[in-house]
């Protein structure tokens, strides 16, 4: 679609409302759940963690370009190695399929989606047009 060329849609005003009522209800869960997906996830990547430690630890005959770093300070021995490995034999790394979302973004969203919505069911017109469906569509 070339730039420039304004699309001109009129919406039902009812659709737009059920539509931006449905994200709104999205959002509250989503931020309700994110507490307990950080938990699952933060699961996962330990377990993961814990693979690839036992992968290293079983393959470290195989390590090339060794190299250790004593921090006297903190009186601790970093040990880097290199492992050739094939990406079959790695565990896989778990996927954080969910958006953290802070305080202050979630609020700032929830009242643009009310705003909307009360406006939107104060008026009489019968149909959205094409600038207000524009300011209200990155909910939706």
């Amino acid at each position: 679609m070339a730039r420039g060329k304004a699309i001109s849609v009129k919406i039902a005003t009812p659709k737009v409302i059920k539509a931006l009522e449905s994200a709104l209800t999205k959002l509250e869960i989503d931020y309700a759940e994110q507490e307990s997906n950080e938990a699952k996830y933060q699961k996962e990547y330990e377990k993961y963690r814990k693979a690839l430690i036992e992968y290293a630890i079983a393959n470290i005959k195989k390590a090339e370009n060794f190299r250790t770093s004593y921090r006297s300070w903190s009186t601790t021995l970093n040990i880097d190695f290199d492992v050739k490995v094939l990406e079959k034999d790695l565990p896989s790394e778990p996927v954080k399929d969910f958006v953290t979302m802070g305080v202050y973004d979630y609020k700032e969203k929830h009242n643009e989606l009310s705003n909307a919505i009360r406006i939107l069911k104060m008026t009489d017109e019968e149909v959205v047009n094409t600038s207000t469906y524009n300011a209200v569509a990155q909910y939706l």
